[in-house]
């Protein structure tokens, strides 16, 4: 009897599951990711080079002037919010439904090797997480979702008013005519803000605390690049010098990044020292280079990978 009742109405929720995901996608909230994600799942984010990161990635580092400059095909995974093990999912799915690029650039930070208790933005994986393995395996540890949003259909949109909202919209009016990223890249056309003196008005410094899990999932990815002969670069986009200045075990972090690249023979460009980090006119905040920033750094860095001749082979 039970199953009498439980099986039509699991048969039901797929479709109607399906339909909520179909037009979710459309949707360029959270903000680009799922833009991101078509890319991943469509087999449409081929490319030479990939940019790997946060914020930090997918705000500094223009594909179109490195292309430009270097004559390869590069594409922005910078995803936003996000950790090194959340930026691995993105990898497995990248390889899983796209060719290996030649040249992996992964932008870590001080927040890279961090892990946070809840899962930022959740809503972005959605569309895409019923019966994914790899989404489990990598959102499961974080609080967000129940072990029934993976399996059956439909359960995990229950309550999500404002993500059945933006679904019901987009079966409305159709997709944006315009996307919100650019192969990836967003420049903010932005000035400074007070994100930073707010901060530093309720705390006087602050501590990274380095997760163990994501700095060993760090030294496999790297393995298997060199297994899979992808030539991996490890970078450290400009910071505004305050903000390094703010963080007290900064050099901790870094020299866990120093470690890896001399450990396993990696490039690994750092630009804290650089003249950008001294420029208060080309961040927005103490972490972020507004657009100005972004290009002037990502000619300086495209014209430094020149002379790397491993991105050619």
């Amino acid at each position: 009897m039970f199953y009498f009742f439980v099986l039509p109405a699991v048969v039901i929720s797929y479709p109607i599951d399906y339909g909520i995901s179909y037009f979710l996608k459309k949707s360029n909230q959270y903000p680009g990711e799922f833009e991101v994600m078509n890319d991943v799942y469509n087999s449409k984010a081929n490319c030479d080079i990939a940019i790997y990161g946060s914020s930090r990635a997918w705000v500094h580092v223009d594909p179109k002037i490195m292309s430009d400059s270097l004559n390869l095909s590069v594409y922005n995974f910078g995803n936003d919010g996000h950790s090194f093990d959340l930026q691995y999912l993105r990898h497995l799915e990248f390889l899983k439904h796209n060719n290996k690029p030649k040249t992996i650039v992964l932008s870590v930070d001080m927040f890279s090797l961090k892990k946070e208790v809840g899962l930022y933005a959740s809503d972005q994986y959605l569309p895409y997480m019923l019966w994914n393995k790899n989404i489990k395996n990598y959102t499961s540890s974080y609080i967000s979702y129940t072990v029934w949003d993976y399996y059956i259909p439909a359960v995990r949109y229950i309550g999500k008013t404002e993500v059945l909202r933006e679904s019901l919209k987009y079966l409305m009016n159709g997709s944006p005519r315009e996307k919100y990223r650019r192969n990836g890249f967003l420049g903010m056309d932005q000035e400074w803000n007070a994100d930073f003196e707010k901060l530093k008005a309720k705390q006087k410094f602050y501590k990274v605390k380095v997760n163990i899990d994501n700095r060993n999932l760090l030294e496999v990815f790297i393995k298997e690049c060199k297994e899979m002969n992808i030539n991996l670069i490890l970078l450290y986009t400009p910071e505004f010098i305050e903000g390094q200045e703010f963080v007290v075990n900064r050099k901790e972090v870094i020299d866990i990044y120093k470690e890896f690249s001399k450990r396993y023979n990696l490039n690994f460009y750092d630009f804290s020292s650089d003249k950008i980090c001294y420029d208060k006119t080309l961040f927005y905040n103490a972490s972020h280079l507004n657009r100005r920033g972004a290009e002037i750094f990502t000619k300086k860095f495209a014209s430094i990978l020149k002379s790397n001749k491993n991105i050619y082979n």
